[in-house]
């Protein structure tokens, strides 16, 4: 299949490329973790059900023609996550989606292949308009939209929890840059 969006991303630090079925090892070690799932899934999963989510992953290339990256540290291969857009069918708007494996967290790397994700897809998929929806109680992932420009649009109501859809400006309308004060607000965040 032809993919909308490239494959493979590089950023300074990371790779991001398409999630195939050998990163499930890697990321089961999210899947698994009590507080890494307390925001995504509700609980930890076992390892046939992250089987099952990974599947879901590399399927959501194949129906949207794009997806969700793992993330892995350019100088020794080492998964730290996915990041990358999502639109399954219960979602209100397609989403910019991060999560990292437990230990990667406060680096900077959601903030720096997110930010890849949101510019690669101002380019090859412009007419999308972005969502991050993050549970109202999730700090990190909330404070690492914020230093991406986006803002709380609305409430709502998701698996029975509130939730914020923070909306995402395209790369060339955001009024932000890399700045020292973007780079202390990330590092700080998811």
């Amino acid at each position: 299949m032809a993919y909308k969006i490239p494959e493979l991303i590089s950023t300074r630090r990371l790779d991001l490329a398409r999630v195939s079925i050998q990163d499930w090892p890697s990321l089961h070690h999210f899947y698994k973790d009590v507080e890494a799932t307390r925001y995504t899934t509700g609980h930890p999963l076992t390892e046939g059900e992250s089987w099952r989510i990974v599947a879901a992953l590399i399927g959501h290339w194949e129906i949207h023609g794009y997806g969700p990256y793992t993330l892995k540290l350019k100088d020794s291969g080492t998964v730290v996550g996915i990041v990358g857009l999502w639109y399954p069918g219960d979602w209100p708007e397609p989403e910019i989606m991060w999560s990292l494996i437990p230990g990667h967290s406060g680096k900077g790397y959601a903030y720096e292949a997110a930010l890849a994700v949101r510019e690669m897809a101002a380019e090859f998929l412009p007419q999308l308009h972005l969502i991050s929806l993050i549970f109202e109680q999730n700090m990190p992932s909330r404070k690492l939209a914020e230093a991406l420009g986006a803002s709380v649009e609305k409430r709502f109501l998701f698996r029975d929890k509130e939730a914020l859809i923070y909306r995402h400006r395209s790369p060339d309308n955001t009024g932000q840059t890399d700045s020292s004060e973007n780079s202390d607000k990330r590092d700080q965040a998811v």
